[in-house]
């Protein structure tokens, strides 16, 4: 007996929560155009629908590095005040309009200052873009709670400045770190007096390891760096032969260490080959706490609901399993504990329930 299929109008309507998506991977493309044209910056189209077809093509090279090549067009229009307070603002909108009740928004404020603002002018900035379109999701019905990842970018040297400004603000919106950018070659001991200096300050933090480099990546990041969750983390399967788990998967599994799973992406990066055979399914079989992210809405052609489609279309996922991946998200949030147990509780059990 097979599990009665899902239509997009359900699935756009149930709550969900989004742990691992980039600010400036998710522009609207209207508004890349708007901004670009605004500062003088060349696009490869100034067409909006012709701008995400780009995005999404330029993405599909296989390569990390390529991948994250994409970006240029986005910071170029994210150095004002006002392209930050619009594309937070709008970043916010987006993710009520597809449902997501809680998220997480990253991004790397050093990207952010060729135009003359401070690194806590970009953080200040970006907060009051993002309060903004809190309080406009709330007046219009879709409430979503939106807390700050600062994001070091591992292959600089600013790691520790922008690991200070997450305790700077950590009272002011800010609820987390990361490191970003190209994984191979820059592991994430790297940078350890930044994590050593966040754990003294009880800020927690995320890692994207186990992408485009595998087990030693994961390994540094938990054990070495002491990372809550990990970004991606699909090389974790190099650690499982037919479903007999070795030991940093272990790990992973029984300390309940969320893994920041982004499907369409990998498939851009080439760290996963099909939807069908993403890691994420296997994982979630064997009991890991996956959580199901977009990464990079433009850049990657998706939304939360597309994630969710490609899912229950090509792995059979059905509406528990995206109830499990959406309350697992929230388990592992880096916000205060009442409040992720009163989204569990009052807002996604009841949304999966009425769905069932």
């Amino acid at each position: 007996m097979t599990a009665p299929r899902i239509d997009t109008d359900t699935l756009r309507r149930l709550p969900k929560a989004v742990l691992h998506d980039h600010l400036d991977g998710g522009l609207r493309p209207a508004t890349v155009v708007e901004l670009a044209d605004a500062v003088g910056h060349k696009l490869p189209t100034t067409y909006p629908g012709e701008l995400a077809a780009w995005y999404f093509e330029a993405a599909n090279s296989g390569d990390l590095v390529r991948y994250i090549a994409t970006f240029e067009h986005t910071l170029a229009v994210m150095q004002t005040r006002e392209g930050l307070l619009r594309t937070a603002e709008e970043y916010v909108l987006d993710l009520a309009a597809d449902g997501v009740v809680y998220g997480e928004v990253r991004y790397a404020p050093e990207l952010n200052v060729n135009g003359g603002l401070s690194l806590a002018e970009v953080v200040e900035t970006v907060q009051e873009g993002l309060a903004a379109g809190m309080a406009k999701a709330a007046a219009a019905g879709t409430p979503v709670r939106v807390g700050t990842l600062l994001c070091g970018m591992r292959m600089f040297d600013r790691v520790r400045e922008a690991a200070d400004l997450a305790v700077a603000f950590r009272d002011a919106g800010v609820v987390g770190f990361d490191i970003a950018g190209a994984e191979d070659g820059f592991p994430p001991a790297d940078h350890l007096a930044a994590f050593e200096h966040l754990r003294r300050e009880n800020v927690p933090f995320t890692i994207h390891a186990g992408e485009a480099h595998g087990l030693p990546s994961i390994h540094q990041a938990l054990q070495v760096c002491g990372a809550q969750r990990i970004g991606h983390g699909v090389r974790i399967t190099d650690d499982i032969v037919d479903g007999k788990l070795g030991r940093l998967a272990g790990w992973v599994r029984d300390r309940r260490v969320a893994l920041e799973m982004c499907p369409t992406s990998n498939l851009q990066t080439g760290a996963a080959t099909s939807i069908a055979e993403h890691p994420i399914t296997a994982l979630k079989d064997l009991g890991f706490r996956v959580t199901l992210n977009t990464d990079n809405r433009l850049v990657s052609g998706t939304t939360m609901t597309r994630e969710m489609s490609l899912l229950v279309e090509e792995a059979g996922w059905t509406v528990e399993d995206l109830r499990t991946v959406t309350v697992n998200a929230l388990k592992s949030a880096f916000v205060p504990f009442d409040e992720r147990n009163a989204l569990i509780e009052d807002v996604v059990l009841p949304g999966y329930a009425a769905a069932l």
